[in-house]
Parts: structure tokens; sequence; C-alpha cells
């Protein structure tokens, strides 16, 4: 199966660097039991719409790929917003319009490098792994056709030696009003649940917006939490009611790839029929401040094996909010996420593959961040935990990746230090540090490891371009 590059971005499209807009992704490990092996996304800023739109990037992020109240509303629009000049119209008889293509072509490029040291090193392995590229991305972003635009991003795996479709979301939007009041709605084709989202709490989008993708990861996570990233197609819905009620539901079911089409007796992690997704959320802005706090969720019955016989089913609700404080100076962002999954393993439990019947996971994310505009400098502090049901089943003994307890429990903190020379160019430097890892702090894997041994130095340079 292709291996999913981690994406991060969120769509949300901004419009600047939008295409920056994306990124991000926390490594999950291994996501919930149907999911199989979880993907970490993250997401990438795209300098396409920068030139559609003729604005610079700052108009739509803080500090790529994190989105301004102007950058969620062009990604809400759709990503069709463009500069007079730049766009080649056919008027229709009728006064519509026919043809309207932007006059430079809608491709963008992004290039991550990266360097990882563990605190000590996985046995066989080689420690302060160098990758070039840790990514290579093109994508193709912006207007198609009035109140229709897109984001599409093609990854390059140096892993897999493999090019695969990444974050896609391709949006129709139209304005309606109620009351005198705006009323924006809108259709999504995307394949990656919360890539549709405006903020930067949800999954698709959260940070961290690029982490390692070769230190060892946890192996527990929430199916929503990056698990069926391009691995599913979704049709949905979206609406915002006076730029302040937001509400959206889409459709997932599987697309994955690399794997048998249509899917067979040797396909893992199918889904059985549609997997559907909701999100609501309440927004304000005022003066230099906008908050935001909603609700997403998603429920999924999958086969772990084939395409018949008894499914695990996954039922995730979470909680989010987000608060921006914006100025001449700089940028002050906080985000909170907890995401709560229940379980239900009825083909696991039957194939002696879990100790439960039901299990549960709950995951807890925050972060702060400022960005000192003038110097390019932006300082980040984030922390994290999962905890769930004791289930030496499904977390079982197994050097550096399993557990000897059989359970998830996995928490710690996580900075970073950024600069941004230019709008479009980032250097990371980042550090992960664990208190417990896979349910413990000294010999959680049964093989003598420690969760320290597992702190992550990360050191990326990210270019849009």
């Amino acid at each position: 199966m292709f291996k999913k590059l981690r994406s991060s971005a969120a769509l949300g499209g901004p419009l600047s660097l939008v295409a920056i807009l994306v990124l991000a992704g926390a490594r999950t490990g291994e996501a919930s039991v149907s999911a199989g092996k979880a993907i970490a996304l993250k997401d990438v800023p795209i300098p396409s719409f920068s030139r559609q739109t003729g604005l610079a990037c700052s108009a739509c992020h803080t500090a790529f790929p994190q989105l301004t109240p102007f950058g969620r509303q062009f990604k809400l629009n759709g990503y069709t917003m463009m500069g007079g000049e730049q766009k080649i119209q056919a008027k229709k008889k009728n006064g519509g319009t026919s043809l309207q293509l932007g006059v430079i072509p809608p491709l963008s490029f992004m290039l991550q490098s990266a360097y990882s040291v563990v605190n000590t090193k996985v046995p066989d392995t080689q420690n302060g792994d160098l990758q070039f590229p840790q990514e290579f991305s093109v994508f193709v972003g912006g207007e198609i056709a009035p109140k229709l635009g897109s984001f599409v991003q093609i990854t390059y795996d140096p892993e897999g030696a493999a090019l695969g479709l990444d974050n896609t979301d391709f949006r129709f939007a139209t304005h309606s009003s109620v009351d005198s009041k705006d009323l924006t709605l809108g259709l999504t084709l995307n394949n990656n649940p919360t890539v549709e989202d405006l903020w930067n709490s949800t999954p698709a989008w959260g940070y961290p917006y690029a982490s390692s993708e070769v230190a060892p990861g946890p192996s527990a996570g929430t199916l929503v939490d990056g698990a069926l990233g391009q691995e599913v197609a979704g049709l949905g819905g979206y609406g915002m009611f006076d730029n302040s009620l937001y509400g959206a539901f889409t459709l997932y079911r599987s697309a994955q790839q690399g794997a048998p089409q249509p899917p067979d007796v040797t396909a893992e992690g199918v889904i059985s029929g549609v997997a559907p997704y909701w999100r609501a959320a309440l927004t304000h802005d005022w003066g230099t401040n906008s908050f935001e706090l909603g609700t997403f969720g998603l429920h999924a019955q999958m086969f772990p094996n084939g395409i018949s016989g008894l499914t695990n089913k996954f039922t995730d609700v979470a909680l989010d909010a987000q608060y921006q404080h914006i100025t001449a100076q700089g940028a002050l962002t906080a985000h909170g996420a907890f995401i709560h999954e229940k379980q239900t393993l009825d083909a696991t439990y039957q194939a002696g593959e879990s100790a439960n019947p039901t299990d549960n996971l709950n995951t807890v994310r925050g972060d702060l961040s400022y960005h000192w505009n003038d110097a390019g400098l932006g300082l980040t502090l984030g922390a994290f935990s999962t905890t769930g049901t004791t289930d030496p089943g499904l977390y079982g003994l197994a050097a550096v990746d399993g557990s000897a307890t059989g359970n998830p429990k996995t928490n710690g903190f996580m900075g970073q230090i950024g600069y941004m020379p230019w709008l479009n160019t980032r250097f990371v430097l980042q550090y992960v540090l664990y208190n417990d890892f896979n349910g413990g702090s000294t010999n959680y894997d049964g093989f003598g490891r420690s969760a320290s041994d597992n702190n992550t130095l990360y050191l990326l340079s990210w270019i849009m371009f």
C-alpha cells in the first residue's frame, strides 16, 4: 500500500501562500484497529493562490500554514478569488460567464528536507537520519471555473520511491441570504476527513504542521486523527451563516491507493458502506481577535481483512477550539482539541486479536504559538496525551513499537522555533519529549526501551515556490 505522506495542511485555503496553507499533521502511529497503520498528515502551502489573487501570503496566513480570518474566507469560497488583471473570460449572450481562466498556470511546488535524531537509536538502524527530500509535492490549486476551485497535492514518497495523491479538495461555493444575513453554501469532494475544515484545530491541519517521519511513533490513534487520509473519497456539503455558524456533513467510502481496485479478499481496512463525518462550529471575529468553538465526529464500520464478515465499529466525537490575536507586530494563536473514540471490535475480538470486545481511546492536544512579523521568528509550545483501555491483544509486546502493559498511554510535550526569512520559506528546530510511551515511562515495550529514548530532535527546511 502506498505510504501516505503525512499530509498536513489545511487547505483552508487562504489565498496567499495559501498554499501554504497546509500542512500539518502529527504523527499518529497506528491508528485504530480497523485502519491499520495510521498516517501522519501534513499539508502544504501553495503560492499559486497568491499568484491568482495578487495578494501576499500574509493576507491568508499568520505563519503558514495557520490561516487568518481572510484565509478562512478564501477557502470557504472555494479558492476562487482572482485578481482582475490575471484572468481570461468568455461571456455568454445572456450575460453569464462560459469560461474564466487565470493567465498564470495554477501550479506550485514544495520541497521539505529534514534531519531527525532520536535520544537512543532504534536497534539495527542508523541514528541521525537525513531525508532529502522528506517530501516533494506538486500542487494544482486555484479557480477552475466561476464558483469552482481546487486544492490538489501530489507527493513523492522517498521510502516507497512512488508518487501518490495527497490531500485533495475540490469545492463549489455560492452565496445566498436569510433575513439579510449572508449564507455561504458549498460542496466538497475530498479524500481526508477534516481536510475541508477552516480551522487549524482539527487533525488534517493541526499542529505539528510538520514532524519527523522516521522517529518512533505511538501505537494508538483515533480513526478521525489521520488514519483515513488518502484512503477514502467523500462527497459532502457545508455552509456558513452570518459568518458565525458553520456546519458540514460528508459521506466517505474507501478509495485506497496502492491496493486492489475494486477491493477484494486481500484488502485491509475497507469501509463497509459509507462513513459519515460531521462538523459544527461557532465563530466570532472582533477587532484583532477571532475565536472558534466546535465539534466534529466520524462513524465507520470497517472490515479489518477482506470485504465480508464481521466488522469493527468506530465512533469518534471531538471538541475543538481556536483563538487568534493578530496585529501588525505579530500573531498569537492557541488551539485545543479532545477526541473520544468508542471501538466495538466484533471482528478483531472473534479473531482473537483483541482482549476486549469494546475499547475506548481519548486524545487531548493543545498548542500556543506567537510569530513576530518583522523578525520572521515564531515560537510554539504544545502538549499531547493519548489514553485508553488496556488491551494486550491490540497493544502487545514488541521491540520499540510494542507495549509491555497492553496500554496505549502516551503523553509529552513538543516545542519548536521557526524562522521565515521570506514568506514562502521556513526553517524549523523542533524537539519532542515523551513522559510516557505505549503505556509506560521505563521498559515500556518489554525489551528495555524507555519513553525518553524516543525523544526526537528534528530539523526542517520547508520551501514553497
